[in-house]
């Protein structure tokens, strides 16, 4: 109600999306007390008889629902979990094949996020030559999009009848992970201008009236580090340039908290451990059918629903790996 409170924008946007943050937190606490009541009173209603047990089946159901995303809450208690969630997606070895999955990965992400509320933006999308992507980075926009998006950094392998192999013979293809938290402009990350070569190029676009006639993408290298990123959603260079900036901010900041944590021997989770042939999860498709996270052990054989994005769970049991492993380590 202050009225300098509006004279910064920035900084109250930033206020009202914590107020929003705990208002929905006070909600849910709320809301799980109604739930806990008319549990109470169906269970009552049972034991003297009534038939409500259908009804009660499906409160527990739903109260179990709410508890688990209260459980969820409190697992994202990291500095950046609340914070938007920048995706990059790269194919390993092994040309159209991990191509095409990892543009399944990009797909089964967004799909994800649409499912649960998130926005997204597109800053970077290039195309195989005969299909699937070369690479793919994306900004999840959201409450704790960074915190949810963390259980999916690492490497993902695929088994399964290749589409493209006139043979049918199976194949084993790879595609990696890298999320990294949107950092607040607030925190200060050096960028020193001559550690910096900057290359434009044309973009590539689905053609007709998206073509782009100009060398307006914007490929970022830094030279210190060899992070090396790129942006061309946007038709102008100069918000391309922003974009590419912003987001290589991002990566020398999670590159120095990586630092500190070796430091400390604090790298605790599998997520920071990103190497070729340690796959976090793999997808199989033939000749059986099965999800399964090789960090939770959770497992699943409903493989479609998962590349359709329904991922929760591997999310949630990711996060209880998480919070327990790092219980374990403080304790030692």
């Amino acid at each position: 109600m202050q009225p300098e409170f509006w004279n910064k924008p920035d900084e109250a946007q930033a206020v009202l999306q914590v107020r929003r943050r705990l208002e929905r937190d006070v909600e849910l606490d709320e809301k799980l007390a109604r739930d806990l009541l008319d549990l109470k009173a169906l269970w009552e209603l049972a034991a003297e008889g009534e038939d409500v047990l259908d009804d009660l089946k499906r409160e527990v159901e739903k109260v179990e629902l709410d508890a688990q995303q209260t459980e969820i809450r409190t697992l994202l208690s990291g500095e950046h979990d609340p914070s938007n969630a920048i995706v990059t997606v790269h194919p390993g070895a092994g040309g159209i094949e991990s191509q095409d999955w990892a543009a399944m990965l990009v797909r089964m992400y967004l799909r994800w996020s649409e499912r649960n509320g998130y926005g997204t933006e597109m800053y970077d999308y290039q195309e195989g030559e005969e299909g699937g992507i070369k690479s793919a980075t994306f900004l999840v926009k959201g409450d704790y999009a960074y915190g949810n998006h963390s259980a999916e950094s690492g490497v993902h392998r695929l088994v399964r009848i290749s589409p493209f192999d006139a043979a049918a013979r199976r194949h084993t293809s790879f595609a990696s992970v890298f999320v990294y938290p949107e950092i607040d402009d607030k925190i200060e990350v050096q960028i020193d201008e001559k550690d910096l070569r900057i290359d434009t190029y044309r973009s590539s676009g689905a053609g007709g009236q998206h073509v782009n006639v100009t060398d307006s993408a914007v490929r970022m290298t830094h030279l210190p580090t060899g992070i090396v990123v790129s942006c061309q959603n946007e038709r102008s260079q100069i918000r391309n340039r922003e974009m590419a900036r912003k987001i290589l901010r991002a990566r020398l900041y999670e590159l120095e908290l990586e630092k500190k944590r070796k430091e400390l021997q604090a790298v605790e989770d599998s997520k920071l451990d990103i190497a070729w042939g340690s796959q976090i999860r793999s997808y199989v498709l033939h000749p059986y059918r099965m999800v399964k996270d090789h960090r939770t052990k959770l497992e699943t054989s409903n493989t479609d629903r998962v590349l359709d994005g329904e991922i929760d769970s591997f999310i949630y049991q990711y996060l209880i790996h998480r919070g327990t492993h790092k219980h374990q380590t403080v304790q030692r």
